[in-house]
C-alpha cells in the first residue's frame, strides 16, 4: 500500500487525490499544511486539476497565507489548459477583482465558456449573471432557463434560486408553493440561504414559529448572516424562543461584524433605547447613517426621526422631510404617514394639506391592508 512517505513514487493525479484527503479529513486526520504541500507538488508534475486546487487554497487560505494574485495566476494557468472549474473559477475572480481589475463582461463570457463544456457552477453562475445584468443585459427569461437547467443537473444553488424566481414571478409566473418546495428541497441538501428562507417561510404561522427559529439557528451556526440577524429578531420578540433582549443584542452585533445591513439598523435600535446595553443616540444615528447608505429601508425612515427630534444630531427639517419622502417612495408605511405629516404642517417643505390627506390616505389603505 502507498504510504505519504513514498508518495515521490505516487502519480501526479495521486498525490493530487492524497491532498484532497488531507484537506478534507478522508482516512486521516485533517492537515490542511500537509494538502497544500500536496497539491502544490502535483501542480509542480504537471497535474493541471492541481493548479486550480492550488489557487482554492490561496484564495481561502487553505494550508498558506491568503494570496490574491497568486490565486488569479494559477486559475488563469489551469483555465488556458481547459480546466473547467478553473475557467468558471476564473470567472469568478473577474467578476468580483480577485487578484485583477474587475471585469464583469469577461467574467460573463467565461462563465458561458464552462457552461458551454457542461460545467454546472457555470450554468448557475451565467443564470445569476442575466438575472443582475451581469456583463451582459438583464434577462430575467433566460436566467429562469439556466437555472431550471443547473437545478435539473443537481446544483443545490440553482435549486434555491428557481425558488426564488418563483416566489417573486421573476422569468416566470409567481408560485408560493413551488417556491416553498425547491427551498425545501435546497435546504435538505444543505443550501444555507435556503435553510434561512424556509425559516422565514414558518414564520409567517405562529404554529410553526419554533421550526422557523430551528432553522435559523441551524443557518446561523453555518455562517449566514441574513439567519444571525433573524436569530437576533426571534429572541428580541419571542419568537420560537423565550424573549432574550440581552442574546439578540449580541447576535445583532455579530451579524453587523459580518456587514449585514439589517443587523446594523436594528442594533441602531437598540442603542437608541438602551436595550441590553447603555443608551447611547449617537451610536444608534451612526448606525442608522451607515444602514442607509446600505439602502435598509427602515434605517432610512429612523434616520428621518433623529433629525426630526434630534436624537444624536442637531434637529434638521429640511433632512427630516428628505428622507421619509425617500423611505416613502420605497413603500415604507411610517415614513408614508410621516411624509403627510410633514406637508400638512410645512416641516422641510411649504405646507401642502391636499398632499398631507393624499398620504394619510394612503397610510391608511396600507395599514388596513397590512
Amino acid at each position: 500500500m502507498q504510504t505519504v512517505d513514498n508518495e515521490q513514487l505516487l502519480c501526479p493525479s495521486d498525490i493530487r487525490h492524497l491532498g484532497y484527503c488531507y484537506q478534507s479529513g478522508i482516512g486521516t486526520e485533517k492537515n490542511e499544511k500537509k494538502a497544500f504541500e500536496l497539491y502544490k507538488e502535483a501542480a509542480k508534475r504537471g497535474n493541471t486539476a492541481a493548479k486550480n486546487d492550488l489557487a482554492n487554497c490561496y484564495k481561502n487560505g487553505i494550508g498558506t497565507e491568503k494570496d490574491e494574485v497568486r490565486t488569479f495566476e494559477l486559475f488563469k494557468e489551469a483555465a488556458e489548459k481547459g480546466d473547467i472549474d478553473a475557467i468558471n473559477n476564473l470567472g469568478k475572480c473577474y467578476q468580483s477583482g480577485i487578484g485583477i481589475e474587475k471585469d464583469e463582461i469577461r467574467a460573463f463570457e467565461l462563465y458561458k465558456e464552462a457552461a458551454e463544456k457542461g460545467d454546472v457552477n457555470s450554468l448557475h453562475n451565467l443564470g445569476t449573471c442575466y438575472h443582475d445584468g451581469i456583463g451582459t443585459e438583464k434577462d430575467e427569461i433566460r436566467a429562469f432557463e439556466l437555472y431550471e437547467k443547473a437545478a435539473g443537473k443537481g446544483n443545490v444553488s440553482s435549486v434555491y434560486s428557481l425558488g426564488e424566481c418563483y416566489y417573486y414571478g421573476t422569468g416566470t409566473e409567481e408560485n408560493e408553493i413551488r417556491a416553498f418546495e425547491l427551498y425545501k428541497e435546497a435546504a435538505k441538501k444543505g443550501d444555507i440561504d435556503a435553510i434561512n428562507i424556509l425559516g422565514r417561510c414558518y414564520q409567517r404561522t405562529e404554529e410553526n414559529e419554533i421550526k422557523a427559529f430551528k432553522l435559523y439557528k441551524e443557518a446561523a451556526e453555518k455562517g449566514n448572516m441574513d439567519a444571525i440577524n433573524n436569530l437576533g429578531y426571534c429572541y428580541e420578540n419571542g419568537i420560537g424562543t423565550e424573549k432574550d433582549e440581552i442574546r439578540a443584542f449580541e447576535l445583532y452585533k455579530e451579524a453587523v461584524e459580518k456587514g449585514d445591513i439589517d443587523s446594523i439598523n436594528n442594533l441602531g435600535k437598540f442603542y437608541q433605547n438602551g436595550i441590553a446595553s447603555e443608551k447611547d443616540e449617537i451610536r444608534a444615528f451612526e448606525l442608522y447613517n451607515e444602514a442607509v447608505k446600505g439602502d435598509q429601508i427602515d434605517a432610512i425612515n429612523n434616520l428621518g426621526e433623529c433629525y426630526y427630534y434630534g436624537i444624536g444630531t442637531e434637529r434638521d427639517e429640511i433632512k427630516t422631510f428628505e428622507l421619509f419622502e425617500a423611505a416613502a417612495k420605497k413603500g415604507h408605511i411610517n415614513s408614508i404617514f410621516c411624509l403627510g405629516y410633514c406637508y400638512q404642517h410645512g416641516i422641510g417643505t411649504n405646507r401642502n394639506e391636499a398632499k398631507a390627506f393624499e398620504l394619510y390616505k394612503e397610510y391608511e389603505i396600507f395599514f388596513y391592508c397590512d
